[in-house]
């Protein structure tokens, strides 16, 4: 009988169809701590205790009896033992290949010397076996054996989350659609059902990220609930990934989650990471490694990382695509915000534009009002020397305003160069959009026909005026020569009588 999310089923399928005996998620384990298989005696991530109680962050694994999971002296001699016999089985298989890059002894005559150039260069490719006696004997040629041409120093980012966070990252064969398809609620149920399903424990999903070869990177945290006091903190990442690389925790998250690694999201320590240098990795000679170290371009946020083979070459290229079209995606989001941003700013000037001419139409109309309220509270009281002082300034800046060779003539000046240059762009342009001929002479904008029409009607006002004034002037010269004719005929008269042209000499 299982369960998945909530769905009761009779067959035992896991979440991602893979058959077994467990539960998936969110299902109830029998074993009755987070620990251990099952027992009374209950254990969180700290010291074991022979109570519920939790007490702390210390230990893993380890119960009231065992002595503590690095204690036992039993299992640091075995220990001691495999360490030894690791080292002699390494012995062998390095005497092992020195004899089938060097002296084969399979036929006994020149075909070893053939055998032997033939072994290296598998060594060289890091692939096939070499034998080296008649029995068949033979060593298998991995990318990792010192002869392997195939391999280089790269560098690698060094992580800066602090252990405290508490942050796990879990890789599955699956695609990032078929994870995310069951919510970060599931998923944490079905983890928390891996880990006992401890009622003081909650998980939490961080992230979940695509990576190449369609898997999947799910980033959890753990908290831990103190039953004494209440308090939440999360479990430090280090002793987190201490308790999942259990060999039984395993096998729950290949079965139920199909996982196939698992690492912290933590610093690393300064010790740490002192002898990582100073040790070369398995495969590369320690003259490269120390050429790498010299030549890391950032010792505090890189690392020297060996890559060994073309998977490994294969696998970071493909890291580093999927990383560059997250880089991709994410400039885009910020092209997308920045132009947002300037559309915002745009929009924002224009406001305020809007704003300064709403500000000078109000300043007017306020001004006119005191202007109004001044002139009725001054209404019947005379004009004072103060005011007749500011009368006698605004003319004389009047008066200069309005002179020819000032700022209104200047003004007008431009004003008529600019619309000038304003037609002269406007022929120009209806030329190269191929009107006729007799079209372009008689272009003209409508703001300058307007003012040449005003300034035409103004001189035919002129003309009309000088003309009336110059008819009334000839009216008046007629009246006058009219009269001065009649008082000149008196006048002969009168000379006539007394005495002729000789007594008024000047008439004629």
């Amino acid at each position: 009988m299982a369960f998945t999310f909530g769905a009761k089923t009779t067959a035992s399928t896991n979440l991602f169809g893979q058959n077994t005996s467990t539960t998936a998620f969110g299902a109830k384990s029998t074993g009755g701590s987070l620990f251990g298989g099952g027992g009374t005696s209950a254990f969180s991530f700290g010291k074991p205790t022979t109570t519920t109680a939790s007490t702390g962050f210390t230990g893993f694994g380890s119960t009231a009896n065992s002595g503590g999971l690095f204690g036992n002296t039993q299992n640091q001699t075995q220990q001691q033992q495999q360490q030894s016999a690791g080292q002699d089985s390494m012995t062998a298989v390095l005497l092992n290949m020195a004899s089938a890059l060097s002296a084969p002894l399979v036929f006994g005559d020149d075909r070893d010397a053939i055998l032997a150039k033939w072994n290296q260069i598998q060594a060289f490719w890091g692939s096939g076996k070499g034998y080296y006696r008649k029995d068949g004997s033979n060593v298998l040629f991995t990318p990792e054996n010192h002869f392997c041409r195939f391999k280089a120093v790269g560098y690698s980012c060094l992580p800066k989350m602090k252990d405290e966070k508490g942050l796990l990252a879990i890789v599955l064969n699956k695609k990032e659609s078929e994870i995310k398809q069951y919510g970060n609620d599931k998923i944490s149920q079905v983890v928390h059902g891996i880990l006992d399903s401890k009622p003081n424990l909650s998980v939490k999903v961080d992230s979940i990220r695509a990576l190449p070869s369609d898997k999947t990177e799910i980033t959890i945290y753990v908290e831990e609930q103190s039953t004494a006091t209440g308090n939440v903190k999360r479990v430090p990442a280090s002793e987190l990934y201490a308790f999942v690389c259990q060999q039984r925790i395993q096998q729950k998250l290949q079965q139920q989650m199909a996982a196939e690694s698992c690492m912290p999201r933590a610093a690393i320590k300064p010790e740490q990471i002192k002898q990582i240098l100073e040790s070369p990795p398995s495969g590369i000679d320690a003259v490269v490694w120390e050429q790498a170290k010299i030549d890391n371009p950032d010792t505090d946020s890189l690392i020297p990382v060996p890559m060994i083979g073309f998977n490994e070459l294969q696998n970071r290229l493909l890291h580093q695509e999927s990383m560059a079209q997250q880089h991709q995606s994410r400039l885009a989001i910020l092209s997308e915000k920045l132009h947002e941003l300037q559309e915002m700013q745009v929009n924002t000037q224009s406001k305020i534009e809007q704003y300064k001419r709403q500000y000078l139409q109000m300043s007017h109309r306020v001004l006119k009002v005191v202007i109004a309220q001044e002139v009725c509270r001054k209404a019947g009281f005379a004009i004072q020397p103060d005011e007749e002082q500011l009368r006698v300034q605004l003319e004389a800046l009047f008066s200069e305003l309005n002179a020819p060779t000032q700022c209104r003539g200047r003004l007008n000046e431009m004003l008529s160069q600019m619309r000038m240059q304003h037609h002269h762009h406007t022929l120009v342009s209806s030329a190269h959009s191929g009107q006729g001929n007799g079209e372009r002479e008689g272009t003209i904008d409508g703001e300058a026909l307007a003012e040449l029409k005003l300034h035409l009607k103004k001189q035919q006002q002129g003309l009309n005026t000088l003309i009336s004034l110059l008819k009334e002037d000839f009216d008046d010269l007629k009246l006058m020569e009219k009269e001065l004719v009649k008082e000149l005929s008196v006048g002969d008269k009168e000379i006539g009588r007394f005495g002729g042209r000789n007594a008024y000499p000047f008439a004629r």
